[in-house]
């Protein structure tokens, strides 16, 4: 009877590790393959002519799949002008080519345009697990200086 319980104990744990161990892979697969990037945190302080212009945006193994905009207070005709302008010329491309595009704006919608390319760019910054703000204090907090003796000195 005892054995009996341990194999069937056995069995069951074997099963509980098995799934747990699918459960993490699958989730890793997943998140791996696509991501969606919401900018309203990560831009909050990039705004248009009348605010912020949050975008939503859906990358698909290394390309830009998609690009919504969300919620904001820009006079909808300009800010359409703006989106369609803006939007194709990010959908496609890999991370890398999008975060090197020179973006052209909308005629006549430019803060709006403008507000939505620095949006999809910092998203971007996001995705790719680095940020602008962070890159540029690790450059400009520390400067090397050389003393009278020629050593190199570490200033702020």
């Amino acid at each position: 009877m005892k054995q009996i319980s341990f194999t069937v104990i056995s069995i069951l744990m074997a099963l509980v590790a098995a799934l747990f161990s699918f459960t993490i892979n699958a989730k890793t697969q997943k998140s791996g393959a696509s991501q969606v990037i919401l900018t309203g945190e990560i831009a909050k302080k990039v705004v248009g002519y009348q605010g912020a212009t949050p975008v939503s945006i859906s990358i698909n193994n290394g390309k830009i799949t998609n690009i919504t905009a969300l919620d904001n207070q820009e006079t909808p005709a300009y800010f359409n002008k703006a989106k369609e302008k803006v939007f194709k010329q990010f959908v496609g491309k890999t991370v890398d080519e999008a975060l090197k595009l020179d973006a052209d704006v909308a005629t006549g919608a430019t803060y709006s345009s403008e507000s939505l390319i620095k949006n999809i760019k910092m998203g971007l910054q996001q995705a790719k697990g680095s940020s602008s703000s962070a890159d540029n204090k690790k450059t400009s907090s520390k400067k090397s200086t050389k003393t009278k003796k020629g050593k190199k000195r570490m200033t702020r």
